[in-house]
Parts: structure tokens; C-alpha cells; sequence
């Protein structure tokens, strides 16, 4: 990172004033934001904030290695700008993203296209790439699906079994989450957050929590903040157990498949014994928390989470020793490391193709700041990558809970936080079970929502999913799409 940088530096779960984070002609400030780009940074965020019938354009980058995030602005401006996606592909969806809510024109992307809406009568975002050829076939999966689970398109371009191209369209829920927040908090704004994405409900109300307490300038108490680390490991045991039993069931092995779907169940219940919800809900408040551990529940929670670790662990067990679910796995779905890195992988997705990626680690922020994860990474890549990642995370968690509910911290869980600050901007990255977790926050001059807006990792990581299946079999689907496990609603905001 260049110490001359033109974008503002600041830390995880901090903010700054408005009028403190650069403001550059549109032209000038892509150009600026390319330029770091080159230089390694990462693109956590980019959106728009209307302004007096224009729009301003906000970059949130993040600088891993000096454990940095970086942001700027443009002036307002109205009508197109030149694209950062052919030179930067992690750009691809946030600009597509921009246009579609503010009608602010990327010049040069390569495929632009709505994200979440329909374009005129098209009963999906638009038109899809197509491979032409005698012996091409297309293949259309979606958006209602065999089993119980959300809305999204697939539309495959074939040769036979081997998929050319996969294009995934999502946006069928239309949530309007981002545009309920504006001019919060409101009552509901708790609620909203920790149903961002349900099965990741501990980060998302985390990074909403740590926004407020940034806009406020104060801190939750270290209790609190130690609570908080407890609950996100046990939503990501919980959640990882739950995609290896489901990744043994695509591959017909039963024993891991229906062993994993029950222990996902008890780690469930170790976090409704600390709050009473089995996903965390009620858990995580701006200031703190609204439930404490106390030691004799910490006690239950310590014996009944070795337990559900030992049965993870002999299940996990069989599924690595068979030879035909490594065969199944191995060199299935691979994203080669350069590709990851162009397209801004987050998460287990990023470190299954080597990269070390990891908010604990790169940006801590509350507890980790004292106590922190190690990361774990995979370099092949593939299907079998992922589920190793996952496994392996376990075993980390686990011992990171075990080691921190035998000595907790001491004083008060919540602190009742200050009115958020006037007409200044805060940022929140959390390292959830799938990955980042970015909450960017601008006040107006009452201290209410300007503009909130929300990357879940999945909006990172779809992309990835597509790559994954370029020159795969079609039949390799399944398990490629459960080996990212990414999330509709946490895209569809």
C-alpha cells in the first residue's frame, strides 16, 4: 500500500467523519481505486449514496496484509463512469449493482445486466450468455427448485456432459432490506439485520451491533464482546458440520451424511442454551448482549459441546476414509488461486484455493483483537478443498471455544451505547461461517441512516460457484454448489 495513498485509512469497526473521507471527480477516483486495486488491495464495498438528484460513488477497500481498510468518495455525479471490471473482475457485480439502483452507466463492463430485477418482459435478469455451436446445448435450472430451499436460476452452456459456461441470475426475492434501513435505526432495524442471511445470524447482528457502537465512538464491554466470539464459532461448527453431512449425502455416503445432520442439531442447541433461540436471535445487541453466561450453564455448554466435537470428530472420520468420497471430491469444481484472487473470493471458498483470507486474522476487531483464530488453508482448490477447510475449521473452533470458556472474562455484558454520531461513516467486517461480512453505515445530519449497505459473502462468492463448474461434468452440480453452500437471501437484499 502506498503511504500516498488519495482514500482515508481506518480500522475494523471504526468510523470517521464525512467530511474527512476524500472526495475526488468520478474520473479521478476510479482511477485512484484502480490503481490500489493493482497494488493488492481488496474491494469490500461499492455503492452509491443520491445526493441532490446525483449520485456520489463510495469505495471500501481493504489493505489485508497492513490489517488496513481504506475508503473515498466521488463528487456527485450523474450518467457513466469507466468501468473497473475488465481490469478488475472483483468489480463485476458491484457495478452492475450501482447501475441498477442508481443508473450510474460502467462504460466497458463486459456484461452489463440487472442483479436482482428483470429486464423488461424476461422472466429472469435479462439475457444470457450463449455458447454457439452444432452440438452446444443449454441447460436451465430454476428458480423453483426439487427441494425446499430459495429461488435462483442456473443457466448452463453444454458440450455434452462438460459445462462451457455456467450463469447464475439470482434477485427473485426483492427484500428491499437495504432501502427498509434508511433512516434508522427503527425498531425493526435489530430484527431486519438478523435476518440478513438466518443461517448466519451471530455475524450479521455483530457487524450491525459493532457499526453502532463505531457511529457512537464507545465499545461494548469485553464480556460482551467475548459472548459474541463464542456464538459466531458455534454458528460456524454448526453450519460446517451441516455442509459435511450434506456434501456425504451427495455422494451417497450415509453414515457422515445422517451422523452431521444430527450433531448440527446439538451445536444448534448449544447456542439456544446461552440465548434461548437456536440461531442466535435476541443474542447480540448494539452496547452488548442481552444474555450472560453464567458458570454453571458455561459448565453444561463446555461437556455438551466436547461431546458434539467427539462425534464430529469420528464422523468426519469415516468420510475421509473412504476412497470413494475422496474420488468424488478430488479434482471436482477447482478454482485455481490466480482466479480466486481476481475475482475476490472471501471466506472458506478463498482459503480452500490457498489464499489467506480471514477478518479474525487480517482485520480482528472486538474479541480476536486478544484471542485470535488461527486461519486454515487448502491449495487445491476443488470440492474435496472446501470440505477440508470446513473440517478443519472444526477442529480450530472447538479448540478456540474450549480454550475461552475456561477462562472467561470478568464484568459487565451491556453498556447503553450513545446516539449515533452526525453525518459520518462507519465500517464492519466480520469473519462469518461462509466469509466477510461488511456493514458500511452513513449518517445523515441527525445521526439517522443515510445509506446502510450490506455485502454478505456470498454476493463475493457466487462467481466463484460458475468458475467451478467450467469444464466440470453437469452431473458435478450438486456437490459443487453444496461445497460453496452460498445464500439467496444474503445476495437478494
Amino acid at each position: 500500500m502506498s503511504a500516498s495513498t488519495p482514500f482515508a485509512l481506518l480500522a475494523n469497526a471504526s468510523s470517521l467523519p464525512w467530511a474527512e473521507v476524500p472526495e475526488w471527480p468520478v474520473d479521478e477516483f476510479v482511477r485512484a481505486a484502480a490503481n490500489e486495486l493493482a497494488r493488492g488491495a481488496r474491494l469490500c464495498a461499492w455503492f452509491g449514496v443520491p445526493e441532490a438528484g446525483a449520485t456520489r460513488l463510495v469505495a471500501v477497500l481493504a489493505f489485508d496484509a497492513d490489517n488496513t481498510l481504506a475508503t473515498a468518495r466521488s463528487r456527485p455525479f450523474t450518467g457513466g463512469y469507466h468501468s473497473l471490471t475488465p481490469a478488475h473482475p472483483q468489480a463485476h457485480l458491484f457495478e452492475r449493482e450501482v447501475w441498477e439502483q442508481h443508473g450510474l452507466t460502467p462504460e466497458g463492463h463486459p456484461w452489463l445486466k440487472p442483479v436482482r430485477r428483470t429486464a423488461g418482459d424476461a422472466p429472469t435478469n435479462g439475457d444470457f450468455f450463449r455458447v454457439d455451436g452444432c452440438e452446444i446445448h443449454e441447460v436451465a435450472v430454476g428458480p423453483v427448485h426439487a427441494g425446499i430451499i430459495e429461488p435462483g436460476h442456473f443457466r448452463f452452456q453444454c458440450a455434452g456432459e462438460e459445462v462451457l459456461h455456467l450463469e447464475i441470475a439470482l434477485g427473485y426475492q426483492h427484500r428491499g432490506v437495504e432501502e427498509a434501513l434508511a433512516g434508522g435505526p427503527h425498531r425493526a432495524t435489530l430484527s431486519q439485520m438478523e435476518t440478513v442471511a438466518g443461517d448466519a445470524t451471530i455475524a450479521h447482528a455483530t457487524a450491525h451491533a459493532t457499526i453502532m457502537e463505531a457511529l457512537a465512538g464507545t465499545e461494548a464491554p469485553l464480556r460482551a464482546q467475548w459472548l459474541r466470539a463464542i456464538a459466531l464459532e458455534l454458528e460456524r461448527l454448526a453450519n460446517h458440520t451441516g455442509d459435511l453431512g450434506a456434501l456425504a449425502n451427495d455422494v451417497a455416503f450415509l453414515p457422515t451424511s445422517s451422523a452431521c445432520g444430527k450433531i448440527r442439531g446439538d451445536f444448534l442447541n448449544l447456542t439456544a442454551l446461552i440465548c434461548g433461540n437456536r440461531f442466535g436471535r435476541g443474542l447480540v445487541r448494539p452496547g452488548g448482549g442481552r444474555h450472560d453466561l453464567e458458570a454453571e450453564r458455561a459448565a453444561r455448554l463446555t461437556r455438551q459441546l466436547q461431546v458434539a466435537l467427539a462425534d464430529t470428530e469420528q464422523a468426519v472420520a469415516w468420510l475421509w476414509d473412504a476412497a470413494s468420497v475422496r474420488s468424488r471430491f478430488e479434482d471436482v469444481g477447482t478454482v485455481f488461486p490466480s482466479q480466486a484472487a481476481e475475482i475476490g473470493l472471501v471466506g472458506l471458498a478463498a482459503r480452500a484455493c490457498g489464499l489467506v483470507r480471514d477478518v479474525r486474522y487480517d482485520h480482528p476487531a472486538g474479541w480476536h483483537r486478544f484471542a485470535q483464530a488461527s486461519v486454515v488453508v487448502w491449495p487445491s482448490g476443488d470440492v474435496f478443498a472446501r470440505a477440508r477447510v470446513r473440517s478443519l475449521e472444526i477442529q480450530r473452533s472447538g479448540a478456540f471455544l474450549l480454550d475461552q470458556l475456561a477462562s472467561p472474562p470478568d464484568g459487565e455484558l451491556y453498556q447503553e451505547p450513545t446516539a449515533p454520531a452526525p453525518d459520518t461513516l462507519a465500517v464492519s467486517l466480520v469473519e462469518g461461517w461462509r466469509g466477510e461480512v461488511c456493514h458500511v453505515a452513513l449518517t445523515d445530519a441527525v445521526g439517522r441512516f443515510r445509506r446502510y449497505k450490506i455485502v454478505d459473502p456470498s454476493f463475493h462468492n457466487w462467481t466463484g460457484l460458475a468458475l467451478a463448474l467450467r469444464g466440470a461434468a453437469i452431473s458435478d452440480f450438486p456437490i459443487c454448489n453444496k461445497s460453496f453452500n452460498l445464500s439467496y437471501c444474503g445476495f437478494d437484499l
